[in-house]
């Protein structure tokens, strides 16, 4: 599955969603994960709704977005899509992240996660569609 982190380091997650100017997408798997591309948000919004839908819509094909914070008014615009917000306060480690995602993935995930998970690698992959393209 697709998971997008706020990191301006792509080593630790150290940005809000709403003011994040990138976002790292790793394809997430039990066993592997890999590093899909780095989404850079080019334009910045004239207001906060804004600012936030156009972040929404430069993850959407993501499962989850880990996330320093994130507000309610942005975690419900991702729910609204069909993406998980996690928050994960003070410099987490994207690895160490993706090592507790794996292993959750390993046994017995949630039905929300093993949802994701079905719907990611029931489809053709990496979408360039939906990632790498400035907004």
């Amino acid at each position: 599955m697709k998971v997008a982190f706020t990191t301006s380091t792509g080593a630790i997650v150290d940005g809000n969603f709403r003011k994040s100017n990138s976002y790292s997408v790793w394809d997430i798997g039990p066993l592997e994960a890999n590093h899909v591309t780095t989404v850079f948000i080019t334009a910045d919004a004239n207001n906060e709704d804004e600012r936030i839908t156009a972040r929404v819509e430069a993850l959407k094909g993501c499962s989850i977005v880990c996330a320093q914070l994130i507000s309610g008014p942005a975690a419900a615009k991702l729910v609204a899509r069909g993406i998980h917000p996690m928050k994960t306060g003070d410099g987490a480690a994207v690895e160490e992240i993706i090592g507790k995602l794996q292993t959750v993935l390993k046994g017995t995930p949630a039905p929300w996660l093993q949802k994701a998970q079905n719907r990611d690698y029931g489809g053709s992959g990496y979408d360039s569609e939906h990632y790498g393209h400035p907004i």
